[in-house]
């Protein structure tokens, strides 16, 4: 944890070389999204990024090794357990785990593992492990079983993944995805989770974007929570069993590195405040993704990035953290006041039909916009996909439609789902048995029917592609440290496409690391876990107990919500949707300066020593200011469009261009210490099953 910002970390000082206005940039639009910061500030056309400015932010480093194994993508997975190192079942007790967090992917390595024999502790900074934020997936889980007659194999989730992802993800592990993704379906179900049936009684499916065919596995709109539920009790009857020890309201604050191995984390009990260590000879993250850095996002506001940046800035690669979501279907903003967004499940698109009015600023109630007023923009632009375009794609096409002045609602900054097609198509009894607690859930936070009235939707920060970077084994570059789920990188690679999220946390959990963690394990036996008392610990648990007290003597004026509104104002301005080059250069020069106010003016009230969730949130906010900065400077970096990365000097036509012949590689970055510039290290991507072309959705 940062000590003294000020004396310490060089991003803090001022760069002139950056531009820099006075406050966080002025709204653009009446969305309150961009009416949360204070002050004015000059915000004139930004000009061209100074000569030279990328050399004087990052340097390239090295190649690095995925440790991809070189047979064809297809055979990979069964290649790689093939030759991995196995551990006898009476010596996996003799090994301690670690894992930080209770969604899919923690609780379901953790319970797979602790029935495996290993001694495992479980970390969350929940109460109970099923609050964990997997709980709030809604739409579905996909799996390529081919049960429908309509074409689906192995081979074609893998193209619709790699394609999806515009050619940014590991092929490899796609295939990885797709072969473990048949037996996710029946292990859920055989441990309790409910999934919707046909009338026959077979598991019904449904589309998602980004695909022709039908193989997502639903429970209404409820999908991540029948699968969380099913994995927190699959964990308990771990804990139960004694084989899995359970630490719960116990946030991780930094990872614990000695002799160039990850050996244990510290953590901050956050109703006592203790600060303490727990060692192990392996460590896994299953934290999630970094998305509430924009401050309104759909993610519940507890989740955060701190444990993947900590992890970061011990010497584990940050890979893409440009490549961001923009869910398409979020309720759009209300009132500034709002905590975050809402998201309205992508399932939504496979019965209603997006439009928005053709005539500018058009005030009319949408029941008297005639048919032929009536815009169904994504139909007509992509008629091959329609509305189930992959979200990138819907994204872009919505905010243009809202920006260029096309918005409904009281705010102007949505556009309508309609599901009065579907309805009069199918009926309202089968609408009702998809997606009734969807629609349940509209009318309660809108006060509007949309079995009567269409919904109103806009793009929201959803899901982050980038996060740390794993090889193909699921570890970082610090040996013993995995990650699972959202936390990690390979899978997604530019875009992610719908329910490919609770798939990916599944698989990582229940069916990826219970093979790679004992494969590094069985290396180490004979070994003992780092002693409590090593030096190494030692210093770890000063480093925090030293930033969490910088944090309170801080004698500022203001809180750390105050600072995350203006950094979100920031991102979405700048960072979002659409990015260029002048805004990605503003951007960094207005986070640089608001980490200056923010180490100068934060108050934390109240003490270290006791529950205090203004300390927490203050911990989180300082690692957003660091991590949005990388991303800014990745978004920089990355000189073409591919996916959720949609730079308007890279297009086609609208639609984002990339360029193979430079940038088909991950951004591994990696931490340069206090005094250097952001190193930026690569690994090549190469496609042998799908090969490169331009992605078409028309």
């Amino acid at each position: 944890m940062t000590t003294d910002p000020a004396a310490t970390d060089p991003t803090v000082q001022a760069d002139q070389t950056v531009p820099v206005d006075d406050a966080a940039p002025p709204a653009p639009s009446t969305d309150p999204a961009y009416a949360v910061t204070r002050g004015t500030a000059s915000d004139n056309s930004p000009a061209d990024p100074p000569t030279g400015l990328l050399e004087e932010l990052r340097v390239v480093g090295q190649p690095i090794d995925g440790h991809v194994p070189t047979v064809h993508p297809r055979d990979a997975w069964t290649d790689r357990k093939l030759h991995y190192n196995l551990v006898n079942p009476s010596n996996r007790a003799k090994f301690k785990i670690i894992v930080v967090g209770t969604g899919l992917s923690g609780a379901g390595a953790a319970a797979a593992l602790g029935e495996l024999g290993y001694d495992v502790e479980v970390f969350s900074f929940h109460d109970v492990p099923r609050r964990a934020h997997s709980i709030a997936a809604q739409g579905g889980i996909n799996a390529p079983r081919a049960r429908k007659v309509d074409n689906d194999s192995i081979d074609r989730f893998v193209k619709d993944t790699v394609k999806g992802g515009d050619y940014r993800g590991r092929e490899q592990d796609a295939y990885r995805l797709g072969e473990e993704g048949i037996r996710v379906i029946d292990h859920m179900q055989a441990i309790g989770a409910s999934f919707a049936r046909e009338y026959g009684g077979q598991l019904a499916t449904r589309s998602f974007g980004g695909v022709q065919v039908s193989r997502t596995y639903y429970t209404r709109g409820q999908t991540g929570q029948q699968l969380e539920l099913a994995a927190a009790q699959a964990l308990a009857r771990q804990v139960a069993a004694g084989t899995c020890k359970l630490h719960s309201r116990q946030e991780m604050l930094d990872l614990i590195v000695k002799d160039g191995r990850a050996q244990g984390i510290v953590v901050r009990d956050l109703i006592t405040g203790k600060v303490r260590a727990r060692t192990a000879h392996a460590v896994i993250l299953c934290t999630g993704g970094y998305g509430n850095i924009y401050y309104k996002a759909t993610l519940a506001k507890n989740s955060n990035a701190t444990a993947i940046w900590r992890a970061y800035k011990r010497g584990a690669f940050f890979a893409n953290p440009c490549f961001v979501q923009i869910h398409p279907t979020a309720l759009p903003l209300m009132s500034q006041w709002q905590s975050k967004k809402t998201l309205m499940s992508e399932s939504l698109r496979n019965d209603g039909r997006i439009w928005a009015p053709r005539q500018r600023d058009d005030d009319r109630d949408p029941a008297d916009i005639p048919e032929d007023e009536r815009y169904y923009f994504l139909e007509e632009r992509y008629p091959a996909f329609g509305n189930l375009v992959p979200r990138d794609v819907a994204s872009r096409n919505i905010r243009e439609r809202i920006d260029a002045g096309y918005g409904v609602g009281p705010l102007k900054n949505a556009v309508y789902l309609d599901f009065k097609t579907g309805i009069e198509r199918l009926g309202v009894k089968l609408i009702r048995e998809r997606y009734s607690n969807l629609f349940h859930m509209y009318e309660e936070l809108t006060g509007e029917d949309p079995y009567t009235r269409p919904m109103r939707i806009a793009p929201s920060v959803h899901f982050t592609m980038g996060g740390l970077w794993t090889d193909y084994d699921m570890m970082t570059s610090i040996p013993g440290l995995f990650v699972g789920g959202e936390a990690g990188w390979a899978y997604h690679g530019a875009n992610r496409l719908g329910a490919n999220s609770l798939l990916s946390g599944c698989v990582d959990g229940w069916f990826t690391l219970p093979y790679t963690v004992p494969n590094y394990l069985a290396g180490l036996l004979g070994k003992a876990p780092l002693d409590p008392a090593d030096s190494a610990v030692a210093q770890t648990i000063a480093d925090v107990e030293a930033g969490l007290d910088r944090l309170l003597q801080n004698n500022g004026s203001h809180g750390p919500d105050h600072f995350h509104e203006k950094l979100g104002a920031i991102m979405d301005r700048y960072a979002s949707v659409s990015r260029d080059p002048e805004g990605l250069a503003k951007a960094i020069g207005l986070i640089r300066q608001l980490r200056q106010e923010f180490w100068r003016d934060v108050k934390v009230v109240g003490t270290g020593d006791r529950l205090n969730q203004e300390l927490e949130t203050a911990g989180r906010v300082a690692d957003y200011l660091e991590l949005a900065e990388l991303l800014c400077v990745d978004a920089l970096d990355r000189d073409e469009s591919a996916g959720a990365h949609f730079r308007t000097d890279h297009e086609i036509d609208g639609e984002a261009k990339r360029n193979d012949e430079d940038w088909c590689f991950c951004s591994a970055w990696q931490y340069p210490g206090p005094a250097g510039k952001h190193i930026r290290n690569f690994e090549t991507l190469t496609f042998r099953a799908v090969p490169l072309q331009q992605r078409n959705y028309k």
